[in-house]
Formats: structure tokens, C-alpha cells, sequence
């Protein structure tokens, strides 16, 4: 059985005091209240704690050693219920193992590695590969630390937060015969495509689109990322449908390719930050998400940053 730990106050108060009577006032209980707690504690510790010696109680050697003891007990008790100190995030040694997709590494990553060498310089980011396992599971189980990625359904308690909407545009190599002629959704549908899909899908909001229509494509690769697939539409005949930012990005590059509205009704992709509730008070991981939710506001046209954590 676990001991009952108000009775350290009790006999704090019984020590300091060295009477029932006062110690009962300071605890604010009758005499007999206290006497009875001085019976749980003499049965608790197995020592009469106080002794007659004429017409006073004394304290028992026992009782002396505990009351060396027992304010550091409880101060000890007391601070770790205090609220923490101020971290000192530049000399922390932390390590954020952040599961993102290839729209915030290809657009943020830089920006954000450049804020944390000011602000954390000790800290390592390491954006962790995407799995085959559940992401709220890796949020759990501390695999992952924070998880950037398109909206999606996770575990009713893991924390979600908007941070900006991508819309996804064409992109073709710049010879590509598709630009002689108007861009019309048949002629889209017309050259196979590549799809960038972990889980290695073929089918998303493209093929509802084209379906309304009466069309359907043909998927002809499938990659996992973003940037591969830049790579593999070199040369080819094939469209790659991809986040307008990262399609910016590819022409500052100087990448041979061109970029195009797709003649189709699609939603722009919300992109959201998660996290386990495990880290919503933690310093550093609140720095984290701050950094990014301010470094995405210009995708959100805001001018500055959100105080949301």
C-alpha cells in the first residue's frame, strides 16, 4: 500500500511546532483531528515519533533524523510541481526528427535551418523519410516529432494546425508537344503522367476531375517524391502535375520545363503541421512550430507572424 504523503506535512508540522495542539492550528484541524493523524504517522513509520518526558512530548531520535529530512522532502515534492525554469534555447542540445513532404523541404527547409542556427544553434533538424507505418503511430510512439504534409485524418488527440494551401499546376518539358495547341483536358488526359505517391497511388483528385468530364489518363510512373520526379520528366513526353511553389522553384533552377494551369476544377492542398500532445509545452518544440507557422505566413499572404502555437 502506497503511503499517504499529506502525512509528510503532518509531521513537518508536528516537529517545527512540538505540539499537538500547535501543530493542529498551523495544519488548521481540531486537537483531536491531529492526534488521530499523529496515530497514522506513528503506525505508518512504525515509531512513537513523541514520547512522554514529565509533562512534555519529546521527540524520538527517529523523529529527529526525519525532521532533517523531511523539509528537503518537501521542497524537492514542491518543485517538481513548479513550473519549469526558463530554457536557454541557444545552449540546448536538441534533435527534431520532422516527417515532411517534399512541397516544405523543397520551399521552407533552407529558411528554417538558417532560423535555427540563430535561435538553436546546438540543435540538429533531421527531416525523417517517410514509412509504410501510420503517422499519428509515429507521433506517438516519439518516432517523429512533428509531421508537415498535406490535410489528413490522424488520431483524435494529436494536435493539427493549418499552415498554408498549394494548387497544383502542369509541368511538361518546354519542347513538349502538348504547347503547340490549346491546353484542353482531353489533350492533358491524351500523354500519360507521372505520379508522385509514397504509398505508390495512381488514381487522386485528377482522375475525379477527368472522370466528371467523361476522360480518364494513364499513370505511366509513379515516384515517391517530388523532386525524383523532376528528375524522370527530363527528356520525356510526360506531365507531371505538381504544387505550383515547387514547379516556381524548378524554372529558378533553370530546370528545361514549362509550367501550366491545368484546364480542370481542383482544390488547392492544404498543408498542416502535427504534433503529439506530449510536446505542446516543451520550449523547444513550441520554438519549432512558431518558426514554421511565421516562415509560411508569406504563403498565407499574411504580414507577419501567428501567435497560434
Amino acid at each position: 500500500m502506497r503511503p499517504d504523503l499529506n502525512l509528510l506535512y503532518a509531521l513537518e508540522a508536528l516537529l517545527d511546532e512540538g505540539s499537538v495542539v500547535a501543530a493542529a492550528r498551523r495544519m488548521h484541524l481540531s486537537a483531536p483531528a491531529m492526534s488521530r493523524t499523529l496515530a497514522r504517522i506513528r503506525e505508518t513509520t512504525g515509531d512513537p515519533i513523541f514520547v512522554q518526558s514529565g509533562r512534555q512530548l519529546v521527540p524520538t531520535p527517529r523523529a529527529l533524523e526525519l525532521h532533517q529530512q523531511i523539509k528537503g522532502t518537501l521542497q524537492g515534492a514542491a518543485g517538481l510541481l513548479a513550473p519549469g525554469e526558463q530554457v536557454d534555447l541557444k545552449l540546448l542540445d536538441a534533435r527534431f526528427n520532422v516527417r515532411a513532404n517534399d512541397i516544405f523541404i523543397g520551399i521552407h527547409a533552407g529558411r528554417l535551418l538558417d532560423a535555427m542556427q540563430q535561435a538553436m544553434p546546438r540543435a540538429t533538424l533531421c527531416f525523417a523519410p517517410e514509412e509504410d507505418d501510420l503517422d499519428d503511430d509515429a507521433l506517438r510512439s516519439g518516432r517523429v516529432d512533428l509531421f508537415i504534409s498535406a490535410s489528413r485524418p490522424l488520431g483524435h488527440e494529436i494536435r493539427v494546425q493549418p499552415l498554408f494551401s498549394v494548387r497544383v499546376v502542369g509541368v511538361a518539358c518546354e519542347d513538349h508537344p502538348l504547347f503547340k495547341d490549346e491546353i484542353t483536358p482531353r489533350r492533358v488526359a491524351r500523354w500519360g503522367h507521372i505520379g508522385v505517391s509514397r504509398r505508390g497511388k495512381t488514381q487522386g483528385p485528377i482522375d475525379d476531375a477527368l472522370a466528371r468530364l467523361g476522360l480518364d489518363r494513364h499513370v505511366a510512373l509513379v515516384v515517391p517524391t517530388a523532386s525524383s520526379a523532376l528528375l524522370a520528366l527530363q527528356g520525356s513526353d510526360l506531365i507531371l502535375p505538381l504544387p505550383e511553389p515547387l514547379a516556381r522553384q524548378a524554372l529558378r533552377m533553370g530546370m528545361k520545363i514549362r509550367a501550366f494551369e491545368l484546364p480542370l476544377a481542383l482544390d488547392g492542398v492544404l498543408i498542416t503541421q502535427a504534433w503529439h500532445p506530449r510536446h505542446q509545452m516543451a520550449p523547444a518544440h513550441q520554438w519549432l512550430r512558431r518558426a514554421i507557422r511565421e516562415l509560411t505566413a508569406a504563403d498565407r499572404g499574411e504580414a507577419g507572424p501567428d501567435p497560434a502555437r
